[in-house]
């Protein structure tokens, strides 16, 4: 995964749920506010709507975007060639979404969430392999340098909601 630059007040991220006649995006801040949605149409017209909304928010850090091979790939290249990070989403699970309703915002709101909140290749590729509690005990020991990067940072929560889960359950 690139990484993304250090986030701070002033920019923002994009989330888009994409279908074939219209997307849904959703503009969030560095710490994680919803500032506003918009619901485009899927052509030059709509793409460039959505530039010039979201450019009003502030510095654009990346545009999270589902299924950037199919509905997404015209408003990803389009993305693109205006000179913004794209990085595709993964779509919501679906069993949750079938508990909890569908709604194109909040999928939108997600994505943009996604772009904010993660991890690198080679963290989910360790942890993958690891117990529930082996994760935690790791997380637990991380040392921060700083709160100065975002690896810094997540080391930081990680070592935090660790040592409270910790707490909670031993």
């Amino acid at each position: 995964m690139t990484d993304i630059e250090t986030v701070s007040s002033g920019h923002v991220v994009i989330g888009v749920d994409n279908h074939k006649h219209v997307h849904v995006a959703a503009v969030m801040d560095s710490i994680g506010g919803i500032l506003a949605t918009l619901t485009i149409t899927t052509d030059t017209a709509g793409f460039r709507q959505l530039l010039e909304w979201a450019t009003g928010f502030g510095k654009i850090i990346a545009f999270g975007i589902e299924g950037t091979g199919s509905y997404g790939a015209a408003l990803t290249s389009f993305v693109r060639r205006h000179g913004h990070k794209v990085i595709e989403v993964s779509r919501p699970d679906r069993r949750l979404r079938r508990l909890n309703g569908k709604s194109d915002t909040l999928d939108a709101e997600n994505a943009a969430g996604s772009v904010l909140v993660h991890a690198t290749e080679d963290l989910r590729r360790e942890t993958a392999k690891k117990t529930q509690k082996m994760v935690v005990r790791n997380c637990a020991a991380l040392r921060p340098r700083g709160l100065t990067t975002p690896g810094d940072a997540n080391r930081h929560v990680l070592r935090s909601i660790a040592k409270r889960w910790i707490a909670l359950n031993d």
